[in-house]
């Protein structure tokens, strides 16, 4: 990205913030969904760090080993699925703590990732394509900036129909219903156990894919520190976007523009704080843990039964 703006000066800033929010924006889209969908269902998933580090590492070693990026991507949300029925599981046990079990998940999944992960540190796997949006005539900066996956035409796709499926559904009805009342939803005869550990695990598939969009789209590798908290940040994320798809969606990309701010002033000369506009995303959730986390008032959209024992 740096020779692509300071080739267009000042002008490749807003361009480069726009390319960052798509590129950068997209395991936010998918750890969000996913955890928007798990805590509609009443649980927390603290989890999902561990499980964006296992996606991205088989992501890329899946890749590598048979060159086909999207079996990859495929295999990346297995391996969420999978950390996702172990969460899904040991946080409805009696007396069990979610967030004593997210923990437990993220050091479990990381644990995993980096074991597994070592042989593909080195090695450079292919990437997933990716279209233009540029079409033609245009400078190849420009060019090269607009260049975007199909996760994230995907996860474009999913937040919509997600809304539609809480809204519209049997299963949405249930999951809503399981996340607001659990004794309600006994009442109706629905098995709290069956749809939150299926919620928990289709939410971790998503988180998995949220994974490979960074080892094989952006930034397109494989190491230790891929996620950056990520997938602890889509936590904050969700309650800022008030368990909305939708809104997930636009709060991806506020998220995927405050990541790429510090790389586009770097690119035009500004070094001077770099390290503290690379800190915009950690920043940006502290400030909305601030102002969400009130004691005095109930968030909107929250379920019910969120982080309840029941």
């Amino acid at each position: 990205m740096t020779a692509e703006t300071t080739a267009l000066g000042w002008w490749g800033v807003p361009l480069a913030i726009i390319a960052g929010t798509m590129r950068g924006g997209t395991p936010f889209l998918f750890v969000s969904l996913g955890e928007c969908l798990t805590e509609k269902s009443g649980k927390i998933n603290l989890g999902l760090e561990g499980t964006l580090l296992t996606g991205a590492m088989s992501a890329y070693g899946i890749s590598y080993l048979t060159g086909s990026p999207w079996l990859g991507v495929v295999v990346a949300g297995v391996a969420g699925l999978l950390l996702g029925a172990i969460h899904g599981w040991l946080s409805q046990q009696p007396r069990v703590n979610d967030v004593a079990v997210g923990i437990a998940m993220i050091i479990f999944g990381s644990g995993v990732a980096f074991f597994f992960g070592k042989p593909f540190i080195q090695p450079s796997a292919p990437q997933l394509p990716t279209f233009n949006l540029a079409g033609g005539n245009v400078p190849p900066a420009v060019e090269a900036a607009l260049q975007i996956s199909p996760l994230f035409l995907l996860g474009l796709a999913i937040a919509p129909i997600m809304k539609w499926f809480f809204q519209s559904t049997r299963w949405g009805l249930y999951i809503r219903a399981v996340g607001d009342s659990p004794d309600a939803a006994r009442a109706m005869g629905v098995s709290i156990f069956k749809v939150r550990m299926l919620s928990v695990m289709a939410g971790s598939f998503l988180a998995g894919i949220g994974g490979a969009a960074l080892s094989l789209y952006y930034p397109g590798v494989w190491t230790e520190r891929i996620s950056s908290g990520q997938g602890l940040m889509a936590v904050a994320l969700v309650i800022f976007a008030r368990w909305n798809p939708m809104l997930c969606l636009w709060a991806s990309l506020l998220f995927g523009g405050a990541q790429a701010l510090g790389p586009a002033l770097q690119s035009v000369g500004i070094k001077e704080g770099y390290y503290l506009f690379n800190a915009a995303p950690y920043v940006l959730t502290l400030l909305i843990m601030i102002f969400t986390c009130s004691p005095k008032r109930t968030l909107a959209g929250a379920p019910g039964a969120l982080g309840t024992d029941s």
